[in-house]
């Protein structure tokens, strides 16, 4: 599989989110060339203050040696928050491919400059969906990202 293909497993966890009510932000998880974990934001399902997409998705691979994290690439579909960009360097995760950043960018400069590698999709699907979460739920929007 290739990243596109990997990705669409952090799309399909967005999709999910917004099903549910939530916010449609998913993530996967990939490790030698297998979708180890996915998740999804679950702060409006779960009445959580810290289970964005990634952080969902890393809690949902359990508990991990640091060398498989060292392997691995998370996939997620908006560039990560700081919260979500402190949990990927805390564990070392060494790629991180974006759906994409048009919507909301805050970390992606600050994770190149800690060695890791990201990869921009510019994934026009993921972008409308973010566009029309944010236009029909903007106090939820506003509300997910600290505002």
């Amino acid at each position: 599989m290739n990243d596109k293909e990997f990705y669409q497993h952090a799309l399909n966890e967005a999709k999910l989110g917004r099903a549910e009510g939530g916010i449609p932000i998913g993530a996967a998880l990939v490790v030698d060339g297998k979708v180890l974990a996915v998740g999804h934001n679950r702060r409006v399902q779960l009445g959580s203050s810290i289970h964005h997409g990634e952080t969902n998705c890393i809690e949902n691979a359990g508990r991990q040696p640091a060398s498989v994290y060292a392997r691995a690439t998370l996939y997620t579909t908006l560039s990560p928050c700081f919260m979500c960009a402190g949990t990927a360097l805390l564990y070392k995760i060494p790629r991180i491919v974006i759906g994409e950043s048009r919507t909301f960018q805050e970390t992606e400069s600050f994770l190149k400059s800690q060695g890791v590698e990201i990869v921009q999709l510019d994934d026009p699907e993921t972008y409308q969906l973010m566009q029309d979460f944010v236009r029909e739920c903007p106090e939820l929007w506003n509300e997910d990202i600290g505002v």
